[in-house]
């Protein structure tokens, strides 16, 4: 196990960065760095869920669902793994996940080293199957585990309905007027969504978007877009505007357009968070790379094609999610020839 001491205190308000998406209008484009929430921990810092961990861990015990001796198990594509999994290991729980076996390795590894144990199940069987392998492990011993439940627990939502919609309301002096984000278990897109419609007066347009296709490489996203697919209920999409949809060739193109983009120019920081500017320079990069994860590049694209159809204004203010850092993906298409 690593010698990572896990501080929740570096949770939440994460820096806002400006980016140069290269786009028509002379809108802003903002983003936000979600790696600074638990930044030094190893494998690439922490990620977006490492908010709703602390969420949905602080309301179980809050609320008596969760006490000592009982084991904590999570069903993910990675990210939620291992943000539960330090937390809930340095809270002093047992800890298994259970992801499919194409996860990105910076992912596993981070399971790894928080100390949990990992169930693989076949990626060819899709997403739904990763939940059920879960659901089949409780239903074995059901007394002995507690689910925090990614995808029917309040708390995923709400988490980014008290924190990111209001650091994103804030940082931008209350100017934001899109916010873009992706649809896993569609907490963020939910939670921040409405958050920032309630602080706004309605004001901010809300865009969600999934892959276009179910066979995709997208890490974190759900097609949900056909067929008879598992809907998660912290997916609410009466608090969308518009959806959109994205190749991963695209994902993947605007993500190695920001590394080239900011190869030899510093990124714009426009609000450092919690943090002291040295500390955003520090671990914004991976060695001199600028480099981020699929969904970070999927946004970056949605933005883009926003503008393309001349949905863009040129004072018009757009936040999007950097959900973790590229080097949890160096052993994949994305970044293996970069890292």
């Amino acid at each position: 196990m690593s010698e990572y001491v896990v501080d929740e205190s570096t949770i939440f308000e994460t820096p806002l960065v400006e980016l140069d998406l290269d786009i028509e209008a002379d809108a802003d484009v903002y983003a936000k760095a979600e790696w600074f929430n638990l930044y030094d921990a190893p494998h690439g810092g922490g990620s977006i869920k490492s908010r709703i961990a602390k969420g949905m861990l602080d309301g179980a015990e809050e609320r008596g669902d969760l006490e000592p001796g009982v084991t904590v198990i999570e069903p993910t594509s990675g990210n939620t793994g291992s943000e539960v999994a330090r937390l809930a290991a340095a809270r002093g729980y047992d800890v298994e996940i259970v992801m499919p076996d194409n996860a990105a390795g910076g992912k596993v590894e981070a399971v790894r080293d928080a100390g949990a144990e990992i169930h693989f199940v076949d990626a060819n069987l899709g997403y739904d199957a990763v939940i059920e392998r879960c659901e089949a492990i409780i239903a074995a011993d059901p007394e002995a585990y507690f689910r925090p439940n990614q995808y029917e627990n309040p708390d995923n939502p709400g988490t980014h309905e008290r924190t990111t919609a209001r650091e994103i309301y804030e940082a931008t002096d209350g100017d934001v007027t899109h916010f873009v984000a992706g649809v896993g278990t569609g907490g963020t897109i939910t939670g921040t969504g409405r958050g920032l419609t309630d602080l706004s007066d309605g004001a901010v347009e809300v865009v969600g978007f999934e892959p276009d296709e179910q066979l995709h490489a997208i890490d974190g996203l759900k097609f949900l877009k056909t067929g008879d697919h598992y809907h998660p209920e912290t997916y609410d999409e009466s608090v969308l505007d518009r959806t959109e949809y994205v190749t991963t060739s695209d994902a993947y193109d605007r993500a190695r357009a920001l590394r080239e983009r900011y190869l030899d120019d510093s990124v714009p920081v426009a609000d450092p968070g919690q943090h002291d500017e040295a500390t955003v320079r520090e671990h914004l990069r991976v060695g001199d790379q600028f480099v981020v994860g699929t969904s970070a590049g999927a946004g970056a694209a949605v933005v883009a094609n926003l503008d393309a159809a001349g949905d863009l204004a040129d004072d018009d203010v757009v936040v999007f999610m950097l959900c973790d850092r590229g080097d949890k993906y160096a052993d994949i298409p994305l970044w293996e020839d970069y890292l």
